[in-house]
């Protein structure tokens, strides 16, 4: 795949590089400021200079000093900074000036408050005294059901304070799909909200948290936060209640555990499309040294930035909103929809009302907004410097409307990464020119690179993501995976001792990656590979198509099927015109190889609770697959879809056997 855009689409300001803390960072680190490509060689190639020199630049305050920086390089198993103990929460909240704000707390209403520091700290010191009397003790797990508000990171860094390991997914779960995270760590506390807001409704989920109670046997207590103004009935509940109001509001002194730098800090889950989701752990110090490096370094957030990333709670990106606090700044916390009917660009608004320096989204969000004409430069967006995107493949496309509708000089950083690490393997930086459809190049202490079939890196060529060398927040371990053959089955199975991600990129000639999708979901179209993305940024900006989902299909009889699946803009069918003129602009947006077998119309599209589309658990509804084996319904947002999908399938294979 070549890019439209042969030449960097931006190019960053001298002025304004020269004064980033990447280049700070460098000159730290006696490494040339000024050539990021070297810059990052010396970060891969020499692990425990890099990562000895993160933890030096951000002064990491360990209670014990570490004996190594990388005691056994091995993947997977790496050990890092053997010896040292420390707390994150102690680092989180270490930075913040008392009377300025650490947390923004808004909504979709456009209303909001403020937590100065001094306020944050004491919250937690109550919040973590709350915990200690409730029995929670280092190790043990503390679980939140929680939409995106202060009360979130509290409550995380309130149990991150004690050693105990946190979990966390938002209220539009259902309290099965949580339950089926949660129960597997069975916790010692519940933290639950009485709702949430989303389209200017606020969602009642008390008899939610209620039944989510009742599925984990062995929970001690429940603290019920009162967020949407709805009163807490006096019901059965399985275990003691605690108002938040009385948890958070007690005068106590933190005082943070010392843990080992591997101490489980908190389990993300993956989207868990089969079989009950993985639980991801993760460590207080890994998390630390890199949130601190793609924050502070990639990012170059400091005190006086704000941070403001759409993002739910059991999104990955929300732990990263959190970390935010790590490096002095500000964040944002948001209840709400992305756009909401009445105010579609409230995000916007709010960005230019509290002066945010860094705005985060997705893709999704961002075509939305240029497909619906809604103009953010409406706003005064002048303190934005950095839009944030990640979530799926950002197109080329999106590029020049970001430029023209929010600011010229801004920096457009589209990632890539997962949950897996929690943080990125690809972006841009402060020091990075960026080419239109393309992530400027690989993150620091980040070994990436693209393998053939053969397992040979290659360079203008479509590969599989691998990354050669460990990080240290790659997973300590799967939660329930004593042996660690889940872990190596989902990154190792492959390459021995090469991580990897299972998606297709292309590292460029000039350094930069461009991301095709899952390696699982490509299509394979008489042996040549294409990228899902490269259909469906063509379609999805037709006006007549709201959506549209490309899945490559291989049929018993050796046949290969590719149907596009398309939702129709409101007050459009899809007749024989339609089709013609989006197969007309895929062949010329794309490739005469690219246009599909057929074009059918559907009334949605199915997705993860994070918005990335199910393109590989369709194709299996589409071959016959029992839904059981093939989805969780809990892990997706509309799981009526999982059914119309496998009837689809049903009905052709029905269809083709008579036609046989």
């Amino acid at each position: 795949m070549t890019t439209p855009y042969p030449a960097p689409f931006y190019t960053p300001d001298p002025q304004a590089a020269a004064a980033s803390r990447i280049v700070d960072f460098a000159r730290h680190a006696g490494v040339d400021a000024t050539d990021y490509a070297a810059l990052h060689r010396w970060s891969v190639t020499d692990l425990e200079g890099f990562w000895g020199a993160v933890w030096e630049y951000f002064d990491v305050d360990a209670a014990t000093p570490y004996q190594e920086v990388l005691a056994e390089e091995r993947m997977p198993g790496a050990r890092w900074f053997t010896g040292a103990t420390l707390n994150y929460a102690h680092h989180a909240l270490r930075n913040l000036a008392d009377d300025d704000a650490a947390i923004v707390a808004l909504d979709e209403t456009g209303s909001g408050y403020e937590v100065t520091g001094k306020r944050l700290r004491s919250q937690v010191a109550s919040v973590a005294a709350t915990l200690r009397d409730l029995g929670v003790a280092t190790g043990d797990r503390v679980v939140g059901y929680l939409p995106n508000t202060p009360h979130a990171i509290v409550a995380f860094l309130a149990a991150a304070s004690l050693g105990a390991v946190w979990s966390v997914c938002g209220q539009d779960y259902a309290p099965k799909a949580a339950a089926d995270r949660f129960a597997q760590l069975e916790p010692t506390v519940l933290i639950a909200a009485d709702g949430y807001l989303f389209n200017g409704t606020a969602h009642d989920r008390r008899d939610a948290a209620l039944e989510l109670a009742q599925a984990l046997p062995g929970l001690k207590a429940t603290l019920l936060v009162d967020h949407v103004g709805l009163p807490w009935p006096m019901r059965n509940h399985p275990s003691l209640v605690v108002p938040w109001e009385d948890a958070s509001t007690r005068t106590e002194e933190l005082a943070c555990t010392d843990v080992p730098f591997d101490h489980p800090l908190w389990v993300l889950f993956s989207s868990g499309t089969t079989g009950l989701p993985k639980g991801i752990v993760h460590g207080h110090g890994g998390v630390l040294l890199e949130h601190l490096k793609t924050l502070g370094l990639h990012t170059d957030l400091g005190p006086g930035d704000r941070l403001l990333w759409y993002t739910t709670t059991h999104w990955m990106m929300w732990n990263l909103v959190a970390s935010t606090l790590l490096t002095g700044a500000t964040t944002c916390t948001y209840d709400g929809g992305p756009a909401p009917l009445t105010r579609p660009d409230v995000l916007w608004e709010l960005a230019a009302r509290h002066r945010v320096t860094v705005f985060g989204t997705s893709p999704q969000y961002l075509l939305g907004m240029a497909k619906f004409g809604i103009d953010p430069s409406v706003h005064d967006l002048s303190s934005i410097r950095v839009v944030g995107c990640t979530g799926s493949t950002l197109p080329a496309t999106a590029y020049p409307w970001v430029r023209d509708h929010v600011g010229d000089g801004i920096l457009l950083a589209s990632t890539s990464g997962g949950t897996d690490i929690a943080s990125g393997f690809a972006g841009s930086a402060p020091t990075t020119p960026v080419w239109a459809g393309e992530l400027s190049a690989a993150n620091l202490g980040v070994a990436l690179a693209a393998y053939d079939a053969e397992g040979f890196p290659v360079v203008d060529q479509v590969g599989e993501l691998v990354v050669t060398r460990p990080m240290p927040s790659m997973p300590l371990y799967f939660w329930n995976d004593p042996d660690g053959s889940r872990y190596r089955d989902a990154y190792f199975s492959s390459y021995a001792g090469v991580w990897r991600h299972g998606d297709w990129i292309t590292v460029t000639s000039h350094g930069s990656v461009i991301v095709h999708g899952r390696s699982d979901s490509t299509l394979n179209r008489n042996g040549v590979r294409l990228g899902s993305a490269d259909i469906h940024d063509v379609v999805e900006r037709l006006p007549e198509v709201a959506e549209a989902l490309v899945i490559g299909a291989e049929e018993p009889d050796g046949g290969y099927w590719m149907p596009l699946f398309v939702v129709p803009a409101a007050g459009v069918t899809l007749d024989d015109g339609l089709r013609e003129r989006i197969k007309a602009a895929i062949r010329t947006g794309a490739s005469p190889r690219h246009v599909p077998d057929e074009i059918l119309a559907v009334p949605a599209i199915p997705h993860t609770r994070t918005g990335k589309k199910l393109e590989v658990p369709v194709k299996r509804l589409l071959q016959g697959a029992p839904a059981g084996q093939v989805v969780d319904p809990g892990a997706v947002d509309a799981p009526d879809l999982i059914d119309y999908f496998a009837r689809l399938g049903a009905d052709r294979r029905g269809r083709r056997s008579a036609g046989a």
